[in-house]
């Protein structure tokens, strides 16, 4: 195992644990929204700390899919690819995909000087900058994702075609 491979199992290790901790506090504060409602007392920031939670869920799930190589794609097309021309498109992939969440994450910095004098309705002490810090965070996340990634898949795109599974057939 390559240094680069430990410090993405490591990488990866570090994302499930956020992920899990999210998912967990998620579940948590749910759990104890129902209970109040059910006695009926309502908890007055609720709502919106279970969607902010949930957003945060899908920023950093999605950098924790990008570690894994488990983003929606079309592995079976690529399969089929002899290697070089395999190894251009995985290259122009790589490309946009890296780009793009460049954009996004050097947007998503800007936003946060717009909203760095919003608050929260329910809870005015944490400002909206705090929680939408989430998009370039996880921007940054997931370009680092597919740099500790892209030597392993150019590597594996080098390889003859694979047979896919049943799948496709």
């Amino acid at each position: 195992m390559t240094r680069l491979d430990t410090a993405r199992a490591l990488y990866e290790r570090a994302l499930e644990w956020l992920v899990v901790f999210l998912m967990a506090v998620l579940a948590i504060e749910v759990t104890l929204g129902v209970i109040y409602r059910t006695f009926g007392a309502s908890i007055v920031w609720y709502d919106e700390v279970a969607s902010i939670l949930l957003a945060w869920l899908t920023f950093y799930g999605s950098a924790l899919a990008s570690v894994k190589r488990a983003h929606i794609g079309c592995p079976e097309v690529m399969a089929f690819l002899p290697p070089v021309p395999k190894l251009v498109f995985r290259v122009i992939a790589e490309v946009f995909t890296i780009g793009f969440f460049l954009v996004m994450g050097w947007v998503g910095y800007q936003v946060l000087d717009v909203l760095s004098t919003d608050h929260l309705v329910s809870l005015p002490s944490i400002r909206v900058s705090w929680i939408q810090s989430v998009v370039p965070i996880s921007a940054a996340l997931i370009v680092a994702a597919e740099l500790l990634t892209l030597p392993r898949v150019l590597a594996n795109a080098l390889h003859p075609p694979a047979v896919t599974g049943g799948a496709s057939h």
